[in-house]
């Protein structure tokens, strides 16, 4: 089995990690962890500072590719074959292009559970990929 799961810094993303690492998974199995990094929107008043941007894009990417690497880590210390990586882009498309590309079985979140106002300004990662992904999804809710 192939399953690539999503990663952010938040409490939702842990429980989607802790799930996928207790989870007995077929022998075979392997997991890719993918955390997106989105892009950085530049305003009038920050074109004047490349610098300082190009500092931010790096920090933030660098940011990402620790919070991959820890989710991987921590499934390793599972048992389970992984690997890790930072793609730059919207987390929704960048996960659900990278199952596609990487011929993923299953494509694994973890829901935030936002409702109403939230959920429209901020979007769902969840909704986004359970409606677009090829392959199955498994969002995972942390227990109240």
């Amino acid at each position: 089995m192939n399953i690539l799961i999503g990663v952010d810094e938040s409490t939702c993303s842990n429980a989607a990690v802790d799930y996928v690492k207790r989870f007995p998974w077929p022998s075979g199995t392997r997991v890719r962890v993918v955390s997106a990094s989105p892009p950085v929107f530049v305003g009038p008043g920050e074109i004047a500072a490349p610098a300082v941007i190009a500092q931010l894009m790096q920090d933030q990417d660098r940011m990402h590719t620790q919070i991959a690497e820890r989710a991987a880590k921590e499934l390793k210390a599972g048992g389970l074959t992984v690997d890790s990586v930072m793609l730059g882009g919207d987390p929704r498309s960048t996960l659900v292009e990278e199952a596609r590309r990487a011929g993923a079985d299953l494509l694994v979140v973890g829901s935030h559970g936002r409702s109403g106002i939230s959920k429209l300004l901020l979007g769902s990662v969840a909704s986004y990929v359970a409606s677009h992904a090829g392959c199955s999804v498994l969002i995972v809710k942390q227990p109240h």
